[in-house]
């Protein structure tokens, strides 16, 4: 059985569907607006970091946690991105590429929101002096 594979054609028609989508969001939009000021570079950069992702390419060397958060964004953004990128993919490629790809999106939404937005608490809470012992 041959091994389906994403094609460097395929990423770059996925990057370039997504974010035409993205753009078109009444969410996302406006975040992307404010954030992208040279699309050709940044769709340049996310065709890297999905060739980095899907074809262990490694043309991609940016930090994603950095470059988000330099923007206005918030936890239920990324339900919103997904599915768009669901959406995008189940378009453009084989069933079987569009389960990895979002299998490995959502993975990288879990990642970027808890690398943003988690911020443990500071309480501390005191134990009692003599734990119980079991009889």
């Amino acid at each position: 059985m041959t091994e389906m594979r994403i094609t460097e054609a395929e990423i770059a028609a996925l990057v370039d569907r997504f974010y035409e989508k993205a753009r078109q969001d009444r969410e996302l939009g406006p975040v992307f607006a404010g954030a992208v000021h040279d699309w050709e570079t940044h769709l340049a950069t996310m065709r890297d970091f999905w060739s980095s992702v899907m074809l262990t390419s490694g043309r991609y060397k940016g930090n994603p946690f950095a470059a988000h958060l330099r923007h206005t964004l918030r936890p239920e953004f990324f339900a919103t991105w997904l599915a768009l990128f669901a959406e995008a993919a189940d378009e453009l490629v084989a069933p079987a590429i569009a389960s990895e790809l979002r299998m490995k999106s959502a993975r990288i939404a879990e990642s970027l929101k808890i690398g943003l937005f988690y911020r443990p608490s500071a309480k501390v809470v005191a134990l009692p002096e003599e734990l119980p012992t079991r009889p």
